[in-house]
């Protein structure tokens, strides 16, 4: 797709990506994690952070690899899919790199630990990236021309 049919993705679009993704990945790590603990690892006071191998696995492991394997394999996950919004090298447009998918994932983390504000900073930024985005070198962009087709009547089509 050309640069010029293509906008940057807000704020509140890729917070609705976001949802889709997390909903997909507790349907995921749920029932592994009552399969093997039990519904009192969601009722109980955790000792540790990690409950076991299993959990550390489950829980923090499996999504990333998910979410890394989507990227690479799609330029978004299904989050994304469904917005019809991809991650693209900020430089270029092209597909970012390996790395660049490895450092945006883990730079969530620089995102978030200040409240929030480094994903927050999607709603202020001109190109609507978040301080990961930022740190990767990518952005999110989706159609400028989105929804259905219009309505035509007659012969037209």
């Amino acid at each position: 797709m050309k640069e010029d049919e293509l906008v940057y993705a807000g704020f509140w679009i890729r917070v609705w990506a976001t949802m889709i993704d997390c909903v997909l990945i507790l349907a995921l790590t749920t029932p592994l994690l009552v399969t093997i603990y039990g519904w009192g690892y969601f009722t109980e006071q955790p000792a540790s952070l990690v409950r076991g191998p299993a959990d550390f696995l489950i829980s923090y492991v499996l999504p990333t690899i998910a979410v890394i394997a989507f990227w690479v394999a799609r330029q978004a996950t299904p989050g994304k899919m469904a917005i019809s919004a991809r991650i693209v090298d900020a430089a270029t447009g092209g597909p970012p790199t390996t790395k660049q998918y490895i450092v945006r994932y883990f730079a969530y983390i620089v995102s978030m630990i200040p409240l929030g504000a480094g994903l927050v900073w999607v709603a202020f930024d001109k190109r609507k990236q978040a301080w990961h985005d930022k740190l990767a070198g990518t952005v999110v962009v989706r159609p400028k021309k989105r929804g259905p087709e219009p309505v035509r009547f007659g012969s037209a089509g």
